[in-house]
């Protein structure tokens, strides 16, 4: 599924987050996902209003009257560490605001850990950008897109005073981004907003030929002369089921590297979003032997993830590089088994000119647990998935059922049941 931003009067947090919901991700669950956010004083308002007759969703985060502390990146790691959030929703929302920290610290002429968030910190920002990955995972979306976002101008009030718009941050965010200059009076894009397409997502149209499937319209909170002041999501499916794309594959060698740790390493880029990781045996200088770190990740979390690998690895370098690759269409349903509910990855195979059909390889994660819960062989349930996936047909599975260990096949991203 490939979610697409038109940007038609701007983007922000929230108008982002309503555009989610009027795409249909489900309130109650989004409301809930929130809730494990250690962060309180807060509550969310969920609306409608009309912009040029169009109906759209709103999105208010109401405040306690108590003052809300001005944090830190650190203040932002911690709430998110200790949530009891899905690890890849954590690690895309920490990269969400680990970039805002970077574009802040170099508008202010300070270094990430000093930088006081202030809006951005506030806890509406925090459910703001972590709603809005919520609400993507909700909805499984596998890629972010957005057009061109138009910049308005005029001045707004903030923590510092007095600034001119497009907001520093709004800039220092927007680098390297095709943008447009408006007439537009008002903020039409806030450091919020750009921070999270920009790290989420790709300034490009859909692709030609891809299929609509649902859409819906966030509100911004002010009215504008000259465009209506929404935002417009667009959900649709890759134009066929083999489908052209692009991944970004991160390397690196080590030879001094305790092999105990490398399947720390292999999970925190898997947590961080990486598609695969795998280590090859390699011969290093002076002939000692080492391993060579691969993981093939989106585009987008290229340079995150770069950083997750120097972090966690002796590596002094990281080689990466762009490749096209050639992807089934597929998602993840939910079946019920005698066992209990079993997430299921549904890939759609060209099996010959106009044809297609489906192929199913149960979580191993989800069989495991039941496995263990019941007291009964992991190929017992695999298979009971399998079954309840294909109703009793003949289609193949994706894989051969697993005979342990830990994880899921290559780039399972553990989507929510409700997907």
């Amino acid at each position: 599924m490939i979610a697409y931003f038109d940007p038609i009067g701007g983007a922000s947090g929230d108008m982002i987050l309503a555009a989610l919901l009027d795409a249909g991700v489900p309130r109650e669950r989004l409301v809930t996902e929130l809730g494990k956010l250690s962060v309180p004083g807060w509550e969310l308002e969920l609306g409608h209003a009309e912009r040029a007759g169009i109906r759209c969703s709103t999105v208010h985060v109401k405040l306690e009257a108590a003052a809300q502390p001005h944090r830190h990146l650190r203040h932002i790691e911690e709430i998110l560490a200790g949530s009891g959030l899905a690890g890849s929703v954590r690690e895309r929302a920490l990269g969400v605001f680990r970039r805002l920290a970077s574009a802040e610290a170099r508008v202010h002429g300070t270094t990430v850990e000093k930088v006081h968030f202030h809006e951005v910190g506030a806890v509406d920002a925090i459910v703001d950008v972590v709603g809005a990955v919520i609400g993507l995972d909700l909805l499984g979306v596998e890629e972010v897109r957005f057009g061109r976002l138009p910049l308005g101008r005029g001045f707004v009030e903030a923590a510092h005073g007095r600034i001119p718009l497009p907001a520093p941050a709004t800039v220092a965010l927007l680098m390297d981004l095709p943008v447009e200059m408006v007439v537009t009076e008002g903020e039409t894009v806030t450091p919020t907003g750009a921070a999270i397409l920009s790290t989420l997502g790709r300034c490009e149209p859909l692709p030609a030929g891809a299929v609509l499937r649902a859409a819906g319209h966030g509100a911004g909170t002010r009215q504008f002369a000259d465009r209506p002041n929404l935002l417009r999501l667009l959900l649709a499916d890759a134009p066929s089921a083999a489908r052209p794309g692009e991944v970004a594959v991160l390397s690196a060698t080590v030879d001094d590297m305790s092999p105990e740790h490398l399947p720390f390493l292999a999970e925190r880029l898997f947590d961080g979003g990486a598609l695969d990781v795998y280590f090859t045996a390699v011969t290093m200088k002076k002939s000692r032997p080492g391993v060579e770190v691969t993981a093939i990740v989106p585009p987008a979390l290229e340079s995150a993830l770069s950083v997750e690998l120097l972090r966690h690895s002796t590596t002094l370098g990281v080689r990466r590089r762009t490749e096209a690759r050639l992807e089934l269409e597929r998602e993840v349903i939910t079946v019920e088994t005698a066992f209990g509910p079993v997430r299921v990855k549904r890939a759609r195979v060209p099996a010959g000119p106009g044809d297609a059909r489906d192929r199913f390889a149960p979580e191993y994660e989800d069989c495991a647990t039941l496995a263990r819960r019941h007291g009964r062989p992991l190929a017992e349930v695999y298979e009971a998935a399998l079954a309840a996936a294909s109703g009793g047909s003949s289609a193949p599975p994706l894989t051969r059922p697993p005979s342990g260990g830990p994880g899921g096949s290559p780039g399972d991203a553990s989507p929510p049941a409700s997907r």
